[in-house]
């Protein structure tokens, strides 16, 4: 890599952060401006800081249980090390949190892509099966992902298995044509699996890089859900044995606790291996990413916080909680 290229590669990075500290600037004000009204006039971290910490983080969605969570460790560390004033407070949330995200399965990748989308040992191109109920940003996701590929030198494929609203197949249509990538679409009310089967198909004999399937968002009930999904799996996998070999479940972080609902469903429905998370921007919800990624065990591989095609960003957990916190 060229001075220039590395160079570039900084400012990039610090064009992302300084994105990520704005989309996130309501959920650090929540957490912060209630923090330091609840320390005020506090000598020490008592027992009714650590209850209004704890009703600090619910309110932010960071969820119950890890909010739980996250207190047992502080008073442990309070009673440890007899943290007392606020700025002490401050430090230690944020240490616990960055521990908590780092303990999640992967979840920071090494790659600048989020996942490595490699070729199999055949040649086959990567499968991506993205779900999601409609409104939560899959599409955009989807568009702003092959984006993203597309940039970075890999041919990419989409799928329109989102067969039951037209609109579905439009935006994915525009998507594709903005990232650069190939559509394979049918017409409305086709069956979700063909695509699938079509999409992969053409994707392997074009020696293609990447394929991803947008499938339905409809919230249906567990077992329709589950049949739908298995049956694109098992068509696909007619074209390429292996495939998925990534399904990333789209949620919006701005929903809260509706967020965890769903991710509860589509667990239970079928194999989820990644998450992303979008819609942060303009929310003060944004400790749903730390709640999700510690209760759900699954890697949290992209959020969203932002409109522009750039916005879909690779998630780090250290930079996250600096961002959330606003220490750099």
């Amino acid at each position: 890599m060229s001075i220039i290229d590395l160079f570039r590669k900084k400012d990039a990075g610090e064009a992302q952060q300084v994105t990520l500290e704005q989309g996130l600037e309501k959920s650090r004000e929540g957490i912060f401006s209630r923090l330091s009204r609840a320390v005020v006039g506090k000598s020490r971290v008592d027992e009714e800081v650590l209850d209004e910490l704890e009703e600090i983080l619910i309110t932010a969605d960071v969820g119950v249980d890890t909010t739980l969570h996250i207190i047992e460790r502080i008073e442990a560390r309070v009673a440890r090390d007899k943290y007392l004033n606020a700025a002490e407070l401050n430090t230690i949330l944020r240490e616990e949190v960055t521990a908590l995200l780092a303990e999640a399965p992967a979840a920071t990748s090494s790659s600048d892509l989020g996942m490595l989308f490699e070729k199999d040992a055949a040649g086959n191109p990567f499968v991506l099966m993205v779900v999601g109920v409609n409104g939560v940003g899959k599409t955009t996701s989807i568009g702003k992902l092959a984006a993203r590929l597309t940039a970075a030198g890999k041919r990419v494929y989409l799928g329109a298995a989102d067969t039951f609203r037209a609109a579905a197949i439009d935006q994915l249509e525009v998507w594709a044509e903005r990232a650069g990538a190939r559509l394979v679409k049918q017409q409305m009310g086709a069956d979700p699996a063909s695509v699938a089967f079509d999409t992969l198909s053409a994707a392997k004999a074009a020696g293609a890089d990447v394929a991803i399937i947008d499938t339905a968002g409809r919230l249906h009930n567990k077992v329709n859900l589950m049949n739908e999904l298995t049956k694109i799996r098992n068509v696909m996998q007619k074209v390429v044995p292996d495939a998925p070999h990534e399904v990333m479940l789209v949620l919006d972080g701005s929903t809260g606790q509706n967020a965890f609902e769903q991710a509860k469903q589509f667990a239970a429905a079928t194999q989820i291996t990644s998450l992303a998370i979008t819609k942060l921007d303009g929310t003060a919800k944004g400790g749903v990413v730390v709640g999700i990624s510690e209760q759900f065990r699954i890697p949290v591989r992209y959020i969203g916080v932002g409109e522009g095609i750039d916005d879909l960003q690779v998630f780090d957990g250290a930079r996250f909680v600096a961002s959330l916190f606003g220490d750099r």
